[in-house]
């Protein structure tokens, strides 16, 4: 692998990927946490049995 020359900004270069990186990481697990939680929502509300509206079909067009 080559050696970049970065000059005199590379620690603002670096931290700006390293935080860049966090941000990305970070919604990825947020969105991925937030699809757990919705799909135990719904099993929990399909076990009551609370229905989604689309399973209904065409009903009421």
């Amino acid at each position: 692998m080559a050696a970049f020359d970065l000059g005199p900004h590379a620690g603002f270069i670096i931290a700006s990927f390293v935080i860049c990186l966090g941000v990305v990481l970070g919604l990825t697990g947020w969105v991925w946490l937030d699809r757990r939680r919705l799909n135990s929502d719904l099993r929990a509300l399909e076990a009551q049995g609370v229905r989604r509206r689309t399973a209904a079909g065409t009903q009421g067009q």
